[in-house]
């Protein structure tokens, strides 16, 4: 097995490579490595290697594996990228740079009433299920707009744009993060600033190629990185 460096250097040339197929720059796509499970000794690998932004997915794990000695003063970048329940916002608000996994106006409602508690500003995206799967956290595409619409006005917090987990087959997720592209143009038309509406957070190990193709701006990547759990 490579090593975990090895491993990044690999997945950054194939960002490059279907950054360069899909017509765009390279430094337009976001490398989130995803260390949900992994121990503080992999994301310190991963850390010596270049990589400062990573993606935790369960509240109690990330909140030992951030204070953890050999992490705790380092520059790592968090994101929560996991379904994130109202009664755990208050335990991530203040360590977490962006929350990718809101789906309820409660959830976004809870977010910016600790956020005006704490005195920050916190940047979301919201999470939609574009596969349609029961088994899968998310609004409706066809709820998107009307709920958008509802949480600009709330303080302290900014959405930031769009999240979604595509289907395992490779032409179903292409259709899917194209409808998360399409999705984020039309809430842009309603947005009261649509120029802070730039992220898409999409693909994963498996497909990232394809979500690079159709606009994404932040893959999510663990098991090409670290192995399998």
């Amino acid at each position: 097995m490579q090593s975990i460096a090895a491993n990044l250097e690999s997945i950054r040339e194939q960002i490059k490579a279907a950054c360069i197929k899909a017509g765009r720059q390279p430094d337009s796509v976001r490398l989130i490595a995803v260390s949900k499970t992994k121990p503080a000794a992999q994301v310190k690998e991963a850390l010596d290697a270049g990589q400062l932004e990573f993606g935790e997915s369960y509240v109690q794990e990330f909140l030992e594996k951030s204070r953890d000695p050999i992490l705790e003063k380092s520059p790592i970048v968090w994101h929560f990228i996991g379904h994130l329940q109202s009664n755990k916002v208050r335990s991530i608000i203040d360590k977490v740079t962006l929350v990718h996994g809101i789906d309820k106006r409660s959830t976004a409602e809870e977010l910016s009433k600790r956020a005006q508690q704490h005195n920050l500003q916190i940047d979301y995206l919201l999470e939609v299920n574009t596969s349609g799967e029961s088994s899968k956290y998310g609004m409706p595409p066809d709820e998107l707009l009307s709920t958008a619409e509802s949480l600009f006005k709330l303080p302290n917090i900014t959405l930031r744009g769009l999240m979604t987990i595509a289907s395992p087959e490779i032409e179903s997720a292409r259709r899917e993060f194209r409808t998360l592209r399409l999705l984020l143009e039309s809430l842009k038309k309603i947005a009261p600033h649509p120029q802070k509406l730039t992220e898409l957070s999409m693909g994963m190990s498996g497909d990232f190629e394809a979500a690079i193709h159709e606009g994404a701006t932040m893959i999510r990547v663990g098991s090409s990185i670290f192995g399998w759990r």
